[in-house]
C-alpha cells in the first residue's frame, strides 16, 4: 500500500474523523490565517509578474509599492492576526473570534486583497485600514476582560498598523514619500512584534523540544534589545538618518545577536522544528547591521528591507505555522522530510535574496527571480501539505 504525497503522519484519532468539515476551518484563529497567509505568499510572485506584464491592467497599487504593501498588509499581518487570536485564548482564557465572526474578517482581509489589484481606490483604502482596526478590538475585548496587562501592546501594534496602512492609502496623490513612510512604519510594528515573540517562544521551545539545553535570559538584556527597536521606531518616525541611525541600529543588532546565542542554537541542528525559529531570528541581527551599514550609504537599502521580510519574516513564520499548527491540532510536535522542506526553500530564498546582490550587485536580477522561485515553493508546499491539518477538526477531540 502507498502512502500519499502529502499525508502527514499522525497519532491515532479518539474518534473516525467524519472528513472534511468547513466549520472546522473557522474553529480558531490560527486556522484560516495560516492557510491564506501560505496561498498569497505563494500567488502573489504570479501577481507581481502578471502586474509587470500588464495583464491586470490598471491596479490601485502598482509596482514595488504594491510588493511592499501586500507583504506587509497580506502575509505578515495574516500570519500575526492569526497566531495573536489562538494565543489569545491561551493566555487569557477567554475566547477570540470563531466561527461566522472569524470568517467575515478572513473575507475582509481576502477583499482588502482583492481591491488593491483594482480600480477602486476607496474601497481598498477601507478594507485595508479596517481590518487591522477589528482585529485590534477583537483582541481587546480578551485581554480587557482578563486584566491582561503585559499583552496591551499587541493591540496598539495592530493600531499603528491600521495608521501604517492609513499613510498608504490616504497619501495625497503624487506624495510617494508619505505612502513609503507608512511602509518603514509597518515594517517596524513587525520588526517588534517578532522581537518579543521570539524572545517568548524561541527560548521556551528550545527548552522544551531540545533536551540538555539551556536557553538564557537576561532581564536587562532583554529590556535593552527591546529598548533599542523601539528607538529606532522613534528615530524612524522622527525621520533620523545618517550616522546617528547607522549607530543605532548597529548597536541594536548587536544586542539581539547576544540575546540570541544565548538561546543555545548550535544545540538545536538535529530539531528541524526548533532550529528554523532559531534560523529566522538569526535574520534579525543580520537585518540591523544591513540598515547601519545602508544609512552609512555602503550597502544598498533593499538589502536590509529582504533580510527581514524574507530571512526574519518568512523563517519565523515558517517556523510557527508548522509548530502552532501542529500543536493546535493534536498532532506530534515533529517536522517530517516536506516541512524539513519548506524551511530550506524558506531561508534559501532569504540568503539568495541578501547575499547573492550583496556579493554580485550586477546579478541582482538573476537574484531576485531565483528568491521568488524559492519563496512560492516553500509556501506554495505548506498551502497544500496542510490544507487538510487546517481545515479538519483536532485529532484528540477538543475544541480549536
Amino acid at each position: 500500500m502507498t502512502t500519499p504525497l502529502f499525508q502527514i503522519d499522525e497519532p491515532p484519532r479518539p474518534a473516525p474523523a467524519s472528513g472534511f468539515a468547513l466549520p472546522a476551518l473557522f474553529a480558531l484563529g490560527f486556522r484560516p490565517f495560516y492557510l491564506l497567509a501560505a496561498a498569497f505568499a505563494a500567488l502573489s510572485i504570479p501577481l507581481w509578474a502578471l502586474q509587470f506584464s500588464g495583464r491586470l491592467g490598471r491596479p490601485y497599487l502598482a509596482g514595488p509599492l504594491w510588493h511592499a504593501h501586500e507583504m506587509l498588509f497580506g502575509f505578515a499581518l495574516a500570519v500575526i492576526v492569526g497566531f495573536l487570536f489562538t494565543a489569545g485564548r491561551n493566555w487569557t482564557g477567554e475566547p477570540t473570534p470563531s466561527g461566522a465572526r472569524l470568517a467575515a474578517l478572513a473575507a475582509l482581509w481576502v477583499a482588502a486583497r482583492v481591491l488593491v489589484l483594482t480600480p477602486f481606490a476607496t474601497a481598498a483604502a477601507v478594507a485595508n485600514i479596517a481590518f487591522p482596526l477589528l482585529a485590534a478590538v477583537a483582541l481587546a475585548v480578551p485581554f480587557v476582560r482578563a486584566r491582561s496587562r503585559r499583552n496591551y501592546f499587541f493591540v496598539g501594534l495592530l493600531a499603528l498598523m491600521a495608521v501604517a496602512a492609513a499613510c498608504i492609502h490616504l497619501a495625497p496623490a503624487g506624495s510617494g514619500a508619505l505612502a513609503w513612510r507608512g511602509v518603514q512604519l509597518a515594517l517596524d510594528a513587525v520588526l517588534f512584534v517578532l522581537c518579543v515573540m521570539g524572545g517568548r517562544v524561541v527560548p521556551m521551545f528550545t527548552q522544551n523540544g531540545v533536551p540538555g539545553t539551556l536557553p538564557r535570559r537576561r532581564k536587562r538584556l532583554e529590556q535593552a534589545a527591546l529598548g533599542a527597536v523601539l528607538a529606532l521606531i522613534a528615530a524612524d518616525a522622527a525621520g533620523i538618518g545618517g550616522w546617528p541611525l547607522a549607530a543605532l541600529a548597529g548597536a541594536a543588532g548587536a544586542l539581539h545577536a547576544w540575546r540570541w546565542w544565548l538561546w543555545q542554537p548550535w544545540k538545536t541542528c538535529r530539531v528541524p522544528l526548533v532550529w528554523v525559529l532559531h534560523a529566522g531570528y538569526a535574520w534579525i541581527p543580520v537585518h540591523l547591521w544591513l540598515r547601519a551599514l545602508a544609512a552609512a550609504g555602503l550597502v544598498a537599502p533593499t538589502l536590509a528591507t529582504h533580510a527581514l521580510t524574507v530571512g526574519a519574516i518568512g523563517g519565523l513564520v515558517i517556523g510557527m505555522v508548522t509548530r502552532t499548527a501542529r500543536g493546535h491540532t493534536g498532532r506530534p510536535l515533529r517536522a517530517d522530510g516536506w516541512e524539513t522542506a519548506c524551511y530550506a526553500l524558506v531561508l534559501a530564498a532569504a540568503a539568495v535574496r541578501v547575499a547573492w546582490p550583496l556579493a554580485a550587485p550586477a546579478q541582482t536580477v538573476h537574484a531576485v527571480l531565483l528568491s521568488a522561485v524559492l519563496w512560492s515553493a516553500g509556501f506554495g508546499l505548506y498551502a497544500v501539505r496542510y490544507w487538510p491539518v487546517l481545515s479538519r477538526p483536532r485529532l484528540d477531540g477538543r475544541p480549536g
